[in-house]
């Protein structure tokens, strides 16, 4: 009979070292892996009670350190950190690269008319709402009135940023035109993820010791935390949407392509998977999740509130959200 686990793993934390750039791309290759959105309802209650059992320190006969990883990172995917609800499929961050590479393909595609710029950066945008609202930090509630303010300004911004330079790039080489929808996205995302959040810019977000032991919430940390984030996703919309470009560009003068246009829209969707596989998880891993701060940079009226808890607390961490 195989030894029982010992009940002293934390799988609280991720499994690889979170303080290097190697350790957080490993942990956020096993977060973002979309076979996770093929697990069924059961496979995931079955990893929760599994993660919350041996938190609780019970320990399921022969159950492995491989299988308990397995179950806590398929836990990971689909319950919110801090909330423990259960998250919206296409929020997950499993299913990024999927949904992103499709996406942003037709976007890519089909950025030569109105209507279609319209459309996409609309389509884009339900999606980073829906990304934003299930991977936010904490677990402050989002009014539907901050929702629709976040959505529509972001939507908003997008399609007036993608209109604006269309018709400034017009009589530039195809190739400046190309890059329209990037920029778009990327004043988006300075919009959207900032608006979806603002409750925590207004209240702030939990912030913790290093044992996870809750001292407050502050506004700097959310600031810190959504300015990280905001970084992140433009990092991760960059390789996909500026390589492609460049490849179809040259790919379009050619004989094969201009027999075959319908394979235009494919190839544009398989060239950004391929670029947001790697950029996506990478992207994730610039900073770390578990993001920290010193007691010195908080509001004045956090600081004196950790210092009557405990004066020698120099930092505290703060879950930055995806």
């Amino acid at each position: 009979m195989p030894p029982t686990l010992p009940t002293t793993i934390d799988i609280r934390e991720p499994r690889w070292d979170q303080s290097t750039f190697q350790g957080r791309a490993k942990h956020f290759f096993t977060v973002t892996d979309p076979r996770n959105l093929l697990l069924s309802g059961a496979a995931l209650d079955e990893a929760r009670r599994l993660v919350l059992a041996y938190r609780a320190g019970t320990v399921p006969p022969g159950l492995t350190e491989d299988e308990l990883w397995r179950a806590k990172y398929i836990y990971d995917s689909a319950f919110h950190p801090d909330t423990g609800e259960k998250m919206l499929l296409i929020g997950r961050m499993s299913a990024q690269v999927p949904m992103n590479m499709t996406i942003t393909g037709c976007m890519l595609t089909f950025y030569r008319t109105t209507p279609a710029v319209v459309f996409w950066q609309w389509v884009n945008q339900s999606f980073n709402a829906i990304v934003n609202y299930t991977n936010r930090s904490g677990d402050a509630p989002i009014t539907p009135s901050q929702l629709g303010t976040a959505y529509v300004s972001a939507t908003g911004g997008a399609v007036v940023t993608a209109l604006g330079l269309k018709s400034l790039t017009k009589h530039l080489p195809a190739i400046i035109g190309r890059y329209v929808p990037f920029v778009a996205v990327a004043a988006a995302n300075c919009i959207n993820i900032p608006l979806m959040r603002q409750r925590e810019l207004k209240v702030g977000i939990p912030i913790t010791d290093e044992n996870g032991n809750r001292l407050g919430e502050s506004t700097a940390a959310a600031q810190k935390a959504i300015f990280q984030v905001v970084v992140s996703r433009i990092g991760m919309a960059a390789p996909a949407m500026a390589i492609p470009p460049v490849i179809m560009n040259v790919l379009e003068k050619r004989a094969f392509l201009k027999r075959y246009p319908y394979l235009n829209a494919p190839l544009q969707v398989g060239l950004v998977g391929l670029c947001l596989v790697f950029a996506t998880p990478l992207c994730c891993a610039l900073f770390p999740q578990k993001s920290s701060m010193q007691v010195s940079r908080l509001e004045p009226s956090v600081q004196a509130q950790i210092r009557e808890v405990d004066p020698q607390l120099h930092t505290v961490y703060f879950n930055k959200g995806l």
